[in-house]
């Protein structure tokens, strides 16, 4: 049989075209996962675990603001309270709840004399309520290192705390850290929900690990109490309703130390996802104020995206190319290259997912891959009809 027609080696332009396409985006999204997203796993391989003597640790004020959240604060606010380390306080704002948080504080504060609460008055309930209510927080505490999370979260760990103060004692004025999702195997998209938590933890802990801090998450977060004052607070962010967590850090972050801790022991849990909407209430929160962000962050995975799916599109062209053109190279050689990005991907993901508790990926991380960019943006119209309506 003659297979000469089917090796068609005679190089006309499209084809020197659509190659150079394929390795110039193939190249840069290794560029993306082998020297970006594959930062915390490394980090966390390479650091100093060695323990620090308790009595050299600082003290601690960990800030929790609350409304309505009594049930949530029946289950985790004692493994807060019981955590391994000798000097810290639990600061709970009360944000004007109707429940029964009030009367759990109190009953917790019998047992737990660390544990000291306020309360955003009623009239002021809805002026930057949750700013407020921190600044509330930040201002009762009597320690300068400020560990924040809500009161939907419960430390992975008692070594929560510690794994934060070891940051500080080398300098670090703000310390991000991560929070892991438990959801139900019975809510809707659960695995792609858990897979878009964990790219969102890689993308600003890996650029904090690269120096380019960016934000960070109010689930799991620390920074010194001089710097709030310095920075006069939440007045840079007081015009955008949200944005105490992410969009405060992005304000400051450039021009402070910031560390990350990537530690099993160093993360919180929430279960607070029991649905798709609740999720996409949650995230569409980040999306609202990313606009907002000062900085390369944007163009950095702006320009990830954008090489992505140029890859993509440039090997679908090759292989259509190929088979209309007989040229069986160009289609090999855009099925190598495929092959061997989704490679590095899996590998990449799966020691990141390993290590943020987020499952396991097989073939599925394609469409994942494929689907998160239009899935957020979808949520980011969706944030700002929401935004829109409530002024």
């Amino acid at each position: 049989m003659d297979l000469s027609h089917f090796f068609n080696f005679d190089f006309p332009l499209p084809f020197w075209i659509i190659s150079g396409a394929i390795l110039v985006f193939f190249t840069v999204q290794l560029i993306y996962y082998l020297l970006v997203y594959r930062k915390p796993y490394v980090y966390e391989q390479k650091r100093d675990k060695s323990l620090t003597a308790p009595e050299k640790l600082p003290a601690v004020s960990v800030i929790i603001a609350s409304k309505n959240e009594s049930e949530n604060l029946a289950k985790y606010l004692p493994p807060i309270l019981e955590q391994d380390y000798s000097d810290f306080e639990a600061i709970v704002v009360n944000m004007g709840s109707t429940d029964e948080t009030d009367v759990l504080l109190k009953a917790l504060n019998q047992q737990y004399p660390h544990l000291y609460h306020t309360y955003v008055p009623a009239e002021a309930e809805d002026i930057n309520g949750k700013k407020l209510a921190l600044t509330l927080g930040i201002k009762a505490a009597k320690n300068d290192v400020l560990l924040f999370t809500e009161a939907y979260c419960v430390p992975a760990s008692d070594k929560w705390i510690r794994e934060f103060a070891n940051e500080f004692l080398k300098g670090k004025d703000i310390v991000l850290g991560f929070c892991k999702l438990q959801i139900e195997k019975k809510v809707s998209m659960r695995k792609f929900i858990l897979y878009d938590n964990m790219i969102h933890g890689l993308k600003y802990l890996s650029l904090a690990v690269l120096g380019k801090p960016f934000m960070g998450i109010g689930r799991n977060l620390a920074y010194k109490k001089e710097i709030f004052f310095e920075e006069k607070g939440f007045s840079s962010v007081l015009n955008i309703e949200e944005g105490e967590d992410d969009l405060f850090i992005n304000k400051i972050a450039g021009k402070k130390k910031v560390g990350v801790v990537t530690s099993p022991e160093s993360m919180t849990e929430s279960d607070v996802v029991n649905s798709f909407f609740t999720w996409r209430s949650l995230k569409s929160k980040y999306l609202y104020t990313k606009q907002f962000y000062k900085g390369i962050s944007s163009f950095v995975f702006g320009f990830e995206t954008f090489s992505k799916y140029l890859f993509y599109l440039s090997v679908m062209a090759g292989i259509v190319s190929g088979a209309v053109f007989n040229n069986c190279l160009l289609i090999a050689l855009s099925l190598f290259f495929l092959i061997v990005r989704f490679v590095v991907q899996l590998y990449v993901i799966g020691k990141n997912s390993r290590l943020l508790g987020a499952g396991k990926y097989h073939i599925d991380l394609l469409f994942f891959d494929l689907f998160q960019p239009f899935n957020n943006f979808k949520f980011r119209k969706y944030a700002n009809r929401r935004n829109k309506s409530k002024r």
